[in-house]
């Protein structure tokens, strides 16, 4: 298949490798033509500019780092998008916003193209490896069409809705990344102020329940599932372990502003009467405060994911 590919940094260089050694006819740009040398030695075509190389390929892979320079390759006469022909197809892989790329999909729809939003996760490594996820939102037969070509780049490879899915998962995936970062370098410091070896600490947390599981899988069967009674531990015992966390916190002097944040939300629902309810009753305050109804997935449904997974 004849692929065009824009932006060969860390991520893009990966998958584009990937793209040329399963076969495809490879065409590709970026701002600095030796960021291209890699690919060139492989065989790969060289474009001048973005619409050059839409006017050779079948389908375009952009990997780029912010939104502005997805719109920078996307417009003005050299742009991809006064280069592609009528039915061609163009994946983001950048992590862009939900508003920039359904205002592409809107401009490459009105001339017959198709875009979709397609960002990865996986970092450098996965995408040199293939061992990464794609998080395609779009046009689903569009998807189905090029499915071969993204399983190229990628093991985990899924359509999860209509324009803008992809971004929203990608986002949100990062801002839960990001947060439990933090909560644990936060906790890591508390335990190293109080007295613990940073690898005995890093050692012990690892052996417990947080260490052992991943930390995503562990609301299925409770929070999402709604079945919150009767507990698998009680919110009235999480509550006091935060609370005598937090307290140490301020015992040894490390700022815990994290730690104090979730200790308020566990004292509301306490507050709310829930403490001999499940822990996890603390995350319906939240989904309360956003106005959404019960989830009510099914174990089967989430059990279902993780064999996919």
């Amino acid at each position: 298949m004849k692929i065009g590919f824009i932006g060969l940094g860390l991520m893009g260089r990966g998958m584009a490798t990937n793209l040329r050694k399963a076969g495809h006819e490879l065409t590709v740009h970026d701002l600095r033509r030796e960021a291209a040398a890699p690919l060139l030695e492989l065989g790969a075509g060289w474009a001048e500019t973005p619409k050059a190389l839409a006017n050779s390929s079948e389908v375009v892979f952009t990997s780029l780092p912010k939104p502005a320079d997805v719109d920078a390759v996307a417009g003005g006469e050299t742009g991809l998008g006064a280069g592609f022909a009528e039915g061609a197809a163009w994946f983001d892989l950048s992590t862009n916003s939900v508003d920039a790329v359904r205002g592409l999909h809107a401009r490459l729809a009105a001339q017959g193209a198709h875009f979709l939003d397609s960002p990865v996760s996986g970092g450098p490594a996965g995408a040199a490896s293939g061992k990464l996820a794609i998080w395609v939102g779009g046009d689903r037969a569009v998807f189905d069409r090029f499915k071969p070509v993204l399983d190229a780049m990628a093991d985990q490879a899924r359509y999860v809705g209509e324009i803008g899915a992809g971004s929203i998962a990608k986002l949100v995936h990062n801002l839960a990344g990001a947060a439990m970062t933090q909560v644990l370098g936060e906790c890591m410091t508390i335990g190293v102020k109080a007295g613990l070896e940073p690898l005995q600490l890093y050692e012990a947390i690892r052996a417990g329940a947080i260490g052992r599981a991943r930390a995503f899988d562990g609301i299925h069967r409770r929070w999402l599932a709604e079945k919150l009674d009767p507990p698998n531990f009680e919110l009235q015992l999480l509550h006091k372990d935060v609370k005598l966390a937090v307290e140490l916190a301020r015992q040894v002097g490390v700022p815990a502003r994290l730690s104090q944040l979730s200790l308020e939300e566990l004292t509301e629902a306490m507050n709310r009467g829930w403490a001999r309810r499940d822990a996890q009753s603390v995350l319906m305050l939240q989904q309360e405060r956003a106005g959404l109804p019960s989830f009510r997935l099914t174990l089967e449904d989430i059990e279902a994911v993780m064999k996919r997974s």
